[in-house]
């Protein structure tokens, strides 16, 4: 091999390697508004559903006993005064 295929398979290594990967960098930094405004879409709560009880017709959570009536899928499970 000459001296001239080495130094051209340097140059070439260097050139590749000089190239690199292309990343995205943000154009502005972010502000702390609009950051605090992305993550507090985590910490807020979910809203409590409520059904309509099959037996009293009162309010009641999902797939709970009736605080109201304690009847629960049409059977009575507690007894409410």
């Amino acid at each position: 091999m000459t001296v001239d295929y080495i130094d051209n398979i340097i140059v070439q290594i260097a050139k590749s390697q000089r190239g690199g990967v292309k990343v995205a960098v943000p154009k502005r930094r972010t502000s702390k508004t609009r950051r605090d405004k992305r993550r507090a879409s985590s910490y807020r709560l979910n809203r409590m559903s409520f059904v309509e009880c099959p037996n009293c017709h009162e309010p009641m959570l999902p797939h709970r006993v009736c605080p109201s009536c304690g009847y629960y899928k049409g059977k009575e499970i507690i007894e409410a005064e």
